[in-house]
């Protein structure tokens, strides 16, 4: 069962160790998402406490895609954008861990973003991708 879940500052900086685990775990199998294979898991958890604050400030939003109660996935929307496009959002950082693949959870995430974004004004997601991924 599939369920995803919109992270409040709190819920980041409680599931950080698996937020962050599923960013290794997607470094590991070659994902390019900003960092570089050898990223630690202290960073993986670091990058996610600060991403929080984001969060906190109502700069970007965190989903959170789970599989029964494991944590398996997650998205960014960023909402923080120039002054001359209010109506843009981007997505970000949309991982879902390798023993989760296939399920689905990637396209819930996507779909739950789209929704969270136009609910707050957006009309316009971009999402910066690889060819084949």
């Amino acid at each position: 069962m599939i369920r995803i879940e919109v992270l409040d500052a709190v819920a980041i900086e409680r599931g950080a160790g698996d937020l962050g685990t599923i960013l290794l775990d997607c470094v590991e199998g070659g994902a390019s998402v900003s960092f570089m294979e050898g990223l630690t898991s202290h960073e993986a958890e670091a990058v996610y406490r600060e991403t929080a604050d984001d969060v906190l400030a109502g700069h970007r939003l965190v989903l959170g895609g789970y599989i029964g109660e494991a944590l398996r996935g997650t998205v960014q929307v960023i909402l923080a954008t120039p002054q001359n496009q209010p109506h843009r959002a981007e997505l970000s950082r949309l991982l879902v861990h390798r023993s989760a693949r296939w399920r689905g959870l990637g396209r819930a995430l996507v779909l739950r973003a789209e929704r969270e974004a136009a609910a707050r004004g957006k009309t316009l997601m971009c999402l910066d991708t690889t060819s084949g991924s």
